[in-house]
């Protein structure tokens, strides 16, 4: 078992490819430290490392997502957000000046990653529930 978490909490309204792409991005994030080691088949052929620990996706509506993105600033819980904005955009420069122009609560968020103590992270994430 693990003393911490990693967990995705993803808009319950998104679309497929939607939920993934940001899924991917929002992972993208968290830091280098916690993956494990690199894989090697039996060809000695080697792979890039993984997390070394797994990583829940949950979802939820508008409202949930905004209650846990402002629980894990009061906590002071670094996380990851994808705005609904990034999705007419191509690359990260882009990215970070759609982010850059909003105030924070008006981030029209569609996704939140956190990694942190279990227990903190269940209280950010609070009445999520499983993605499908």
């Amino acid at each position: 078992m693990f003393d911490t978490k990693i967990a995705v909490l993803l808009r319950d309204d998104l679309a497929g490819w939607q939920a993934l792409n940001v899924t991917a991005f929002l992972v993208s994030a968290l830091p280098a430290e916690l993956r494990g080691e690199p894989y090697v088949d039996a060809d000695d052929v080697h792979y890039l490392p993984m997390f070394g620990q797994p990583v829940v996706v949950l979802q939820g509506d508008q409202g949930l997502l905004k209650k846990a993105h402002e629980r894990a600033l009061n906590r002071s819980q670094p996380m990851s957000i994808f705005t609904a904005d990034l999705f007419a955009t191509g690359n990260d420069e882009d990215n970070r000046a759609a982010v850059r122009k909003v105030h924070t609560q008006d981030l029209d968020l569609v996704g939140i990653a956190v990694h942190g103590q279990k227990n903190a992270v269940d209280k950010i994430l609070k009445g999520a529930r499983m993605h499908p």
